[in-house]
């Protein structure tokens, strides 16, 4: 069966607010990355996407954009519109006076201080309201936003590149493994620049001195630079230090790192966070995580190596997980990419669904996305 007319139109104009909506993933923190596009007469009359640090909303520069054209219009948002004051006025009292006749949006914002009220609010004022359309791909794109209000933490998005016989690196003398090629490369950068924080552990920064930056050309986006370093050994000569007065970076220590440490890491610009251990001796990683929510961050790309990825996946902290895996078997023992346990829980249908597959030249990758 067909769905009507109507339906189809409705998800037709929700899929392009939602991939406008997307331009300003990694942007909008501490608020989530809405789209909004106003109809009137099946045209396009204004259209907005959450500012970068989270204002102006999106619905408030659709309707600027439309202006008097507002009037009578079907407003198209990716996520209920907010109801309180916060930094601006509610965006739901600004949709009712500009007299736009309908809204429709995918989900009600779990935000506690929405939850709802948004969308009676134009109810109450007379306004037609749906919801519902574009919900799955709505809940993906607001799953950071979705996580910090309701768990206190960030979403986290676990990226993994393996060779064909499931290793990560060499011997511990081994030069640095290049295990995935161009495009897979640049697809790798494309979703670090989604994220508001890129995450490795000490042992990948001590290896691989990598600068954790999104290198993409025309594209000005800084995450923050987030290494969990329980003893703070991050070099002040590393890359990371180095460049931490113009690149945001932190790391993450235990309570009882030195605090020599932290003063010279700390005089090269990084950040020094302290926060628990687990009973393991490490950083805790709920805790971590939500000392990054606390500063606003709602998402997470990992790419901290084995030891982070296997934690964060045993503790039911990697919302997505990404496994690109090369062509070529290194051939030899090495670092598995994941333990036997992690690999496991990652495979159990009952934990995490597969939701891509794609092939980046001789590159394969895999997407997950967990159930919870």
């Amino acid at each position: 069966m067909t769905a009507p007319e109507g339906q189809d139109e409705d998800r037709r104009w929700m899929d392009a607010a939602l991939n406008l909506g997307e331009r300003s993933l990694g942007l909008a923190a501490p608020n989530p990355a809405v789209g909004a596009i106003l109809i009137k007469d099946g045209t396009v009359v204004g259209r907005g996407v959450t500012a970068p640090g989270g204002r102006p909303h999106a619905e408030r520069i659709a309707i600027a954009e439309a202006g008097e054209s507002a009037r009578g219009a079907t407003l198209y948002v990716t996520l209920e519109p907010c109801s309180h004051f916060g930094g601006t006025p509610p965006c739901a009292d600004a949709i009712v006076e500009a007299g736009i006749a309908r809204v429709v949006s995918p989900m009600d914002d779990p935000n506690p201080r929405v939850a709802g009220q948004g969308h009676a609010r134009l109810k109450a004022a007379g306004i037609m309201v749906t919801v519902g359309p574009g919900s799955t791909q709505a809940r993906r794109d607001h799953r950071g936003h979705i996580m910090r209000v309701t768990a206190g933490r960030p979403c986290v998005t676990l990226k993994l590149a393996e060779t064909a016989d499931g290793y990560a690196s060499g011997g511990p003398h081994d030069p640095r493994l290049r295990i995935t090629g161009q495009i897979a490369n640049l697809r790798v950068q494309i979703m670090r620049a989604t994220h508001e924080a890129v995450m490795i552990g000490i042992e990948t920064a001590l290896a691989d001195d990598p600068a954790l930056t999104v290198r993409l050309p025309g594209l000005d986006r800084k995450p923050w630079r987030v290494v969990l370093d329980t003893r703070l050994r991050l070099p002040t000569g590393s890359r990371l230090a180095r460049s931490a007065r113009d690149l945001p970076t932190l790391a993450i220590s235990g309570p009882d790192a030195p605090k020599d440490a932290a003063t010279r890491l700390a005089d090269c610009g990084v950040v020094v966070e302290r926060v628990a251990l687990c009973p393991e001796g490490h950083v805790d990683l709920t805790e971590a995580l939500r000392a990054l929510s606390a500063r606003g961050v709602t998402r997470v790309f990992s790419e901290g190596g084995p030891r982070v990825a296997a934690r964060l996946i045993e503790l039911g902290l990697a919302d997505d997980v990404v496994l690109i895996t090369a062509e070529k078997p290194l051939g030899r023992p090495g670092l598995p990419s994941l333990s036997d346990e992690a690999r496991a829980g990652l495979m159990d249908p009952e934990r995490y669904r597969l939701v891509e597959s794609a092939i980046y030249g001789a590159d394969s990758m895999r997407y997950w996305e967990s159930r919870t």
